[in-house]
């Protein structure tokens, strides 16, 4: 800092990371180490009363000690100088005032910056709230991106039709097909369909990405992720320099939080809703795949006493081999060495045979007349269409914003003293309760949607099984079975006394006496309770 010619030059370093965590990941430690090497190879002389670190603390935070103590050590260097900082907005004299204000112009310059995010921030959000497509990132495979200039006056997306025809092929793979997003893959590389970027070979991940980008459906999300705290690798990420570019990580954001910006659809709702079910379907099957399972109900079960999963655990002889001809589901709540010593449910073992056997003459009771059902089920899911949720979600999400400003507007107005705690109490109270009302009321939108869902998946489904269901469900294979069970039945719940087939529709049609059947069918599983 201060020096004279035939002296070593002095310098100070100054360093901070943005979060606690990082501080305490010594990431600050390489940093520091390569500026105290570059000021050796400089030839200057750094002083350990001139190291100024914050641990962190974020470059929009206003407060930070240690570059406060490297201002106030700067500015007397300046002055026993005779050096003179000058503003062009603000005169500085020799006095406590304008002392104190060169003190705070870099806090100034903080705050700024932190604004003017902060304005980015509110502005984006306020052009998504508007229908803006120019505050996406760009535009998915499939659209081209026109600028406002080009446009009618503002951005927007434009189908491109030879990439569109692409994507109509995925979810009709996925969705009509069931293919895996493997089996894509290959289809496209085979077909020598390169991707946006010039590659000949597609990634498993653009095509999950693809598959879940409710752009498709005419509805581009907004604010689908955000900024935060560096996670720790546990390992370095092969390919990658020692110390990371950004100092930062992506975190995904609730999809109630996602504002909807409106774009031209390349596949329909329906077409959506079926491939992110079976999305979820050919996980569920991909790991039973992994784990080498050969149980027809694996991953429907579920314990009614502890709500534990049941699986499926092959009997084994006083010699420790497995017994092939039998085995049992048991509840994962009776396995004490996953608590400690000690289970936590006594529920029954069930032999998996004899389950398994129930479950499905219970299914093909239900397909005795599939086309009925086919047509019922039809029927349900065209009264859903005529259902207007969408709009009901959107009005739902601006009152639900306009509750939370005037509950920020509330909370201000209580700091600074413009209203009394007697007015502010009541008032935020019936705001609150307000809020709690729209989240009960989303919450079954979300769950009258989900319904939906299931309902086009079992149609879908259905449909593709029609020409098997009628005469050949005797003689149904292993995997037409388990095609079929998962297709119609959401989950198996099993107590004390009985088990129940729950379905994916709740109501079916000519269900009455359905139940006594039931569990009249399936009181011969019990097995062992030891």
């Amino acid at each position: 800092m201060g020096f004279k010619e035939d002296q070593m030059v002095t310098v100070s370093l100054y360093a901070r990371v943005s979060s606690g965590k990082q501080a305490q990941e010594n990431t600050i430690a390489s940093q520091v180490a390569a500026l105290e090497r570059q000021i050796s190879v400089d030839g200057y002389e750094l002083l350990r009363e001139y190291k100024f670190i914050d641990n962190g603390y974020s470059g929009s935070n206003l407060v930070r000690p240690n570059l406060e103590k490297l201002r106030d050590r700067v500015a007397e260097e300046f002055q026993k100088a005779g050096a003179e900082a000058v503003f062009l907005n603000y005169e500085i004299n020799d006095n406590p005032e304008s002392q104190l204000l060169l003190q705070m112009q870099g806090m100034i310059a903080e705050y700024e910056r932190a604004k003017i995010m902060e304005r980015s921030r509110r502005g984006k959000i306020y052009a998504a709230n508007k229908g803006c497509v120019s505050v996406m990132g760009g535009a998915p495979y499939g659209y081209r991106y026109i600028d406002k200039c080009t446009g009618v006056g503002q951005a927007l997306f434009e189908i491109n039709e030879e990439e569109a025809d692409v994507v109509r092929k995925v979810f009709l793979w996925v969705g009509r097909e069931r293919a895996s997003i493997g089996e894509v893959c290959r289809r496209l590389n085979t077909m020598s369909i390169i991707t946006r970027t010039g590659k000949k070979c597609w990634d498993r991940s653009v095509i999950w990405g693809m598959l879940k980008n409710p752009a498709y459906k005419g509805q581009a999300a907004f604010g689908k992720t955000k900024v935060g705290v560096k996670l720790q690798h546990i390992r370095p990420q092969r390919h990658s320099c020692e110390q990371p570019k950004d100092n930062y990580s992506i975190y995904p954001v609730e999809k109630a939080n996602w504002i909807y910006v409106k774009v031209p659809n390349i596949v329909n709702e329906d077409v959506f809703d079926i491939v992110q079910e079976q999305l979820a379907e050919n996980r569920k099957i991909a790991r039973t795949r992994e784990r080498g399972a050969k149980y027809l109900l694996q991953g429907l079960i579920v314990c009614k006493c502890c709500r534990y999963a049941y699986y499926g655990s092959p009997v084994r002889n006083k010699r420790g081999e497995k017994v092939d001809h039998y085995a049992y589901y048991r509840c994962i709540g009776r396995d004490s060495y996953r608590f400690g010593g000690n289970k936590i449910c006594d529920n029954k073992h069930i032999r998996t045979d004899a389950l398994e056997t129930a479950v499905w003459e219970e299914v093909k009771h239900l397909l005795k007349n599939p086309n009925r059902i086919l047509e019922e089920y039809k029927r349900k899911l065209s009264e859903f269409k005529r259902s207007s949720w969408d709009k009901k979600s959107d009005l739902l999400e601006k009152q639900e914003n306009k509750l939370q400003r005037g509950i920020a507007r509330l909370i201000d107005s209580y700091a600074q003293e413009y209203i009394s705690q007697e007015e502010f109490e009541p008032r935020v109270k019936a705001m609150k309760q307000s809020l709690k009302a729209i989240e009960e009321e989303k919450k079954r939108i979300f769950d009258q949607k989900k319904l939906k869902q299931e309902l086009t998946l079992v149609v879908t489904n259905l449909e593709d099984f029609s020409s098997n269901i009628t005469s050949n469900l005797d003689n149904a294979d292993w995997i037409t079975k388990r095609d079929i069970i998962r297709t119609l039945v959401k989950r198996i719940e099993i107590n004390l006394e009985n088990v129940n087939v729950v379905f994916r529709v709740k109501e079916l049609p000519d269900s009455s006496g359905h139940n006594g059947e039931e569990k009249k069918n399936l009181q011969h599983c019990w097995g062992s309770t030891s």
